[in-house]
């Protein structure tokens, strides 16, 4: 059995991945429900709103009004669809350990509507064995069909790039893994709706270790290049300047760029995904742990170069009004998960700073998980009279529509994590941290 002609497809969470995936199938003509959990987000799809800065609200609007997409808290319409996506977050608990409990609790609430012969696909990043094992659980003791029997199921890791322009849905190979082989040509029949090249694998299995596999290879590199940073600044040499040398080799290189630490929800959370999953195997994971040791220590990295300047300057960290600029984990998104920035708000004002913000994507701070006690406040206004008032400004995220030239001629101390003061001249006294 095959797709219908227009087949209805329900996408389960609406954020950085669901939606625009979810558009990406309706623009192709596809009907997509979108599922979630949380009202705000349904009502602002069905008011063709926007509440990712990247998504245009006219991109929402013009599916919403072919009514090629709509959204929904009720999960029960899952029973009206052919194939179901599952997108919901996949963090790490107080303990370091993987939280797969959004992606049981999205299967349990499904499982009663599963008809036969549908195709269930799970996108969250997680370990080796959460589809086949965990998810393949909860569906079928909750639905009663058995899976690659009398429904199907696979993974395909999400590839979302927030903030990139040239990052598109459609562009974007698409990796997918099935149960059974059947699984996996109800897959790539799926998204051959939407993305123009699918990357078939043997397993949902090798499927979840190729998401881990990219997001550890950026991890393993970003701490080689924080490390390097940290040497390479003690010998007086700037690792910025060496990057930008090294890449003009046109092979057996590839750039990565230091920071004040990492952010988002893929590069500090999925490496150990697959740590904690080795254990089950025996297996150690030195190069992952190691390299989680090292982006970890940045922004106390950070703060001893902040201390430093701020001690050049007979002033101590303590009393001292410092503002971070970028709160955002990477630039030009609105997307604050995991941020480094919150680590060095957290430092600095536990070391008794007065802290402030200024962040174009984050005007206000929202309820975190890790740092619920910055609910509420507010980004500063950005203006020569505000800044003046602060003893040194801390770079944390490059944002491309500040202006950090008049951010260096209104501030007496600079802390620059991004390399975004390189050659900007004036009288500020700048700190590559």
């Amino acid at each position: 059995m095959t797709f219908p002609e227009k087949p209805k497809i329900a996408v389960i969470g609406l954020g950085y991945v669901g939606l625009p995936l979810g558009l990406q199938f309706a623009r192709n003509g596809v009907q997509v429900i979108g599922l979630d959990i949380d009202q705000v987000k349904v009502d602002s799809i069905l008011a063709g709103k926007s509440y990712i800065h990247h998504i245009a609200a006219e991109d929402i609007q013009a599916q919403v009004s072919d009514e090629k997409l709509t959204a929904s808290t009720d999960f029960s319409s899952v029973s009206e669809c052919d194939a179901v996506i599952i997108c919901v977050p996949t963090p790490l608990s107080k303990n370091r350990e993987p939280d797969i409990s959004y992606v049981l609790n999205t299967g349990r609430a499904i499982a009663p509507h599963l008809k036969k012969d549908i195709l269930v696909v799970l996108e969250s990043t997680t370990y080796p064995g959460t589809t086949d094992e965990d998810l393949l659980g909860v569906l079928e003791s909750g639905s009663g069909l058995k899976a690659g029997v009398d429904f199907h199921l696979a993974f395909s890791p999400e590839r979302e790039d927030p903030g990139n322009p040239n990052s598109k849905v459609a562009k974007i190979p698409k990796v997918v893994g099935g149960l059974t082989p059947a699984c996996l040509e109800r897959a790539k029949e799926l998204y051959s709706h939407a993305v123009e090249t699918i990357v078939p694998v043997s397993s949902c299995r090798a499927a979840e270790a190729t998401k881990l596999l990219e997001n550890i290879f950026r991890s393993v590199n970003i701490a080689l290049v924080n490390e390097l940073k940290v040497v390479y600044s003690a010998m007086g040499i700037d690792i910025w300047e060496v990057i930008e040398a090294a890449k003009t080799k046109p092979f057996g290189y590839m750039p990565f760029y230091p920071g004040p630490g990492l952010g988002g929800h893929c590069i500090p959370i999925d490496p150990f995904y697959l740590t904690w999953k080795a254990r089950e195997y025996g297996q150690a994971t030195r190069f992952i742990e190691l390299a989680g040791e090292i982006n970890t220590s940045m922004p106390k990295y950070v703060i001893q170069k902040l201390t430093g300047a701020l001690n050049a300057a007979k002033k101590p960290l303590n009393g001292s009004r410092i503002l971070l600029v970028g709160l955002a984990y990477k630039a030009n998104v609105d997307d604050d998960r995991e941020s480094p920035g919150y680590t060095l708000m957290d430092l600095m004002k536990n070391a008794g700073a007065i802290v402030s913000y200024y962040d174009p994507y984050v005007p206000v701070i929202k309820h975190t998980r890790e740092h619920p006690h910055w609910e509420g406040v507010k980004s500063i206004e950005w203006s020569n009279a505000i800044i003046r008032e602060f003893d040194a400004v801390l770079v944390a995220t490059a944002h491309s529509n500040i202006d950090y030239s008049q951010m260096m001629e209104w501030s007496k101390i600079v802390i620059d994590t991004r390399n975004v003061t390189h050659r900007i001249g004036n009288n500020s006294i700048v700190v590559k941290a």
